[in-house]
């Protein structure tokens, strides 16, 4: 099984015109993900990859059908109506690839989408990615890199990551699957201090996936995300193993590492205390990035029934 997207999602593109719309149309395509229609206002009964362009989402979906999931691909500042219109048009997944999108317009789209119902991933995301399944976003850059970079599910050798970072989800994809670790989803939850889904949220979702055997976290000093996992831990609601590497532990309070929603302030957000959550919860948090691929090998093994 797989998390988010899978062949059967149908999948709508806002700004399917645009420079990044079309690339990433293509390689969603082209990896396998059921992309049905495309949207962009003033553009529409054009094609884009073979992919029928309508004016708004909702004449999208009057025509072609229902569609389960949007990836958005506008400038930052049109973001907010963009997902607001999908919202609302009754799509309740949507993919915001945007970086920059205005703190109060993502706060915004929380708001909306907590009142419909629907969730998202982003702003500020790569994407999603099921191995041998489905992409949304940009994630492996090409199809045919994508299925050489990551390993399609394994039996009794699966993990799903969750990652903070845009580049080292497809770096912990790549060195996982190098040591022969199937993947079942990679979810780059986005850099922004407001986003969607959070490192909790997925790895909940993880725990409901029969194909996902682990969970392997790539994290970063600021905000609360590892440490409210490692509440979830130890409320019994993830029971699967997680296995974790956070980032920034030389950072002091005010930096900022590298994304708007990582950066310590004051006693919040930092690596010591992330670290200590995790592991009093009963998480394998290695020391460096390295060791994460043979930390997860470890663990899955002793997950294997014995021979």
């Amino acid at each position: 099984m797989a998390i988010i997207i899978d062949r059967e999602k149908r999948v709508l593109v806002q700004g399917i015109t645009g420079r990044e719309g079309r690339a990433r149309t293509k390689l969603m395509r082209e990896f396998g993900t059921n992309v049905v229609a495309g949207c962009t206002p003033g553009k529409g009964g054009q094609e884009v990859e073979g992919v029928p362009v309508f004016n708004a989402v909702r004449e999208a979906i009057e025509t072609v059908g229902d569609v389960d999931i949007s990836v958005v691909f506008v400038p930052a500042r049109l973001v907010k109506g963009a997902a607001i219109e999908a919202i609302e048009a009754g799509i309740r997944l949507l993919v915001l690839v945007p970086d920059r999108v205005p703190l109060w317009d993502a706060m915004i789209i929380a708001a909306a989408a907590k009142q419909h119902g629907a969730r998202f991933v982003g702003p500020n995301t790569l994407g999603v990615i099921s191995p041998g399944r489905g992409v949304l976003g940009m994630i492996g850059g090409r199809a045919a890199s994508a299925r050489e970079w990551f390993n399609e599910p394994l039996a009794g050798h699966t993990a799903g990551v969750i990652s903070r970072s845009g580049g080292m989800t497809s770096s912990c994809g790549y060195y996982l699957s190098r040591r022969g670790i199937g993947l079942s989803t990679l979810v780059h939850v986005g850099g922004d201090s407001v986003i969607g889904l959070p490192i909790p949220d997925v790895a909940e979702l993880f725990q409901a996936d029969d194909g996902t055997d682990a969970i392997v976290i790539f994290g970063e000093i600021g905000g609360s995300q590892e440490e409210r996992l490692a509440d979830l831990i130890q409320a019994g609601r993830v029971t699967k193993p997680v296995i974790a590497y956070i980032g920034g532990k030389a950072a002091k309070e005010g930096t900022r590492f590298s994304h708007a929603g990582a950066i310590i302030e004051g006693n919040r957000g930092t690596h010591a205390g992330k670290v200590k959550a995790l592991r009093d919860a009963g998480a394998t948090v290695v020391d460096g990035f390295g060791d994460l691929p043979e930390a997860t090998l470890q663990v899955l093994a002793r997950l294997q029934p014995a021979t």
